[in-house]
């Protein structure tokens, strides 16, 4: 039988491990976004346009 004490050492590791690459993973999202904004202007204009639409259209 594992002791209490190191069970919940391991989740909170595993859990900060968890969320530092989940913090990565939305660095990496929104650089590669970002890029696909410079490569393909008028595709990132018309998204932008489509998300006011539908954020505008939205019901609280």
């Amino acid at each position: 039988m594992r002791n209490p004490e190191e069970e919940t050492s391991e989740r909170l590791e595993s859990d900060a491990e968890r969320r530092r690459r989940r913090a990565q993973f939305l660095r990496d999202l929104t650089e590669a976004r970002e890029l696909r904004d410079r490569v393909q202007p008028r595709r990132a204009k018309t998204a932008r346009l489509r998300h006011a639409m539908r954020m505008r259209t939205f019901r609280w």
